[in-house]
């Protein structure tokens, strides 16, 4: 069997969010040992740095949407990385900035997926739906926008970019699985019940526990399908992982983040990753990560003890 090589994509922005930080996190994760982490899963590291792209203006909203010219280079930079290694038969894995990158990265993931024809199955890890337009966002911030904006609701130039040569949506509604969400703007929550999306939030994490939950968002992957995980730090709660520039208390436990995780490893389908909305403005010497790497090495294989995939 040929080793998987990952490519590490960096893009140290912030453009996307309200408050600065995010673009640093790139940086804080090599510190925090990620490259030697998956070297150590067997894994071959490929790592040319980060993209550049334009500075964070750190201007007010324009017709809804805040820094679109600045979100949108950066965005377009993501999507040509992503789109080279994965022509290259490489895993790419986003190393954020904000949330507002996964339109680069996950519209050149569908556009492989077309090609390839696979079935393309988006987790998304995260404390809010990020599903807001510019009509009923209460701030502007483009990082609040990317599902909506894959799914063809959004600001015209990033809908093309998501889409590429399609018209339309990068992505249907049920090609996603929104999972440990707890906190949506009022007008957000009735977009994402009107669009069907499938969401997971944490009451349902609650009532039905992790393994049920990822059993229920990973129904129906099999050979065929290209898993893409889009993994929002702020996910986790924040009394582990403070270092996040939107923390949402009550989100899942290490246990229950580490559960989840192993389970996609499980399917043996992941293709492509985001890591984003790493803070480490707002973290303590690196805590939050330190975490992601180990929770990032679950995703690609670590266990206590050797496990057969079910």
């Amino acid at each position: 069997m040929s080793q998987t090589r990952i490519r590490l994509i960096g893009a140290p922005t912030d453009v996307g969010a309200s408050m600065r930080g995010a673009s640093m996190a790139p940086e804080a994760l090599r510190v925090a040992g990620l490259p030697e982490a998956l070297a150590r899963r067997g894994l071959a590291v490929l790592d040319d740095g980060n993209l550049s792209g334009p500075s964070n203006p750190m201007l007010p909203p324009v017709a809804g949407h805040r820094h679109l010219p600045e979100v949108h280079a950066w965005n377009q930079a993501v999507r040509d990385a992503v789109s080279v290694a994965l022509q290259a038969g490489e895993l790419p894995l986003l190393l954020g900035g904000d949330h507002c990158l996964a339109i680069g990265s996950i519209g050149a993931v569908a556009e492989h997926c077309r090609q390839q024809g696979k079935t393309l199955r988006v987790l998304w890890l995260d404390a809010h739906a990020d599903f807001n337009t510019s009509t009923i966002t209460p701030s502007g911030n483009l990082h609040g926008m990317p599902v909506a904006i894959l799914c063809g609701q959004g600001p015209d130039a990033l809908v093309r970019l998501a889409s590429g040569a399609l018209s339309g949506a990068a992505l249907a509604p049920e090609s996603v699985r929104l999972i440990g969400v707890r906190s949506v703007d009022e007008q957000e929550r009735q977009l994402v019940h009107t669009c069907g999306l499938e969401v997971f939030d944490m009451r349902h994490l609650d009532e039905h526990g992790m393994r049920t939950t990822m059993q229920q968002a990973l129904m129906g992957v099999d050979e065929r399908t290209h898993l893409h995980v889009s993994f929002d730090v702020d996910f986790l709660d924040p009394d582990i992982a403070p270092g996040v520039g939107t923390p949402v208390r009550g989100g899942p436990s290490y246990r229950e983040a580490q559960l989840c995780m192993e389970m996609i490893a499980d399917t043996g389908q992941l293709a492509s990753l985001d890591v984003v909305e790493l803070n480490p403005a707002r973290d303590h010497q690196n805590r939050t990560a330190e975490l992601v790497v180990d929770l990032v090495e679950s995703l690609f294989g670590k266990s206590t003890l050797m496990r057969l995939r079910p």
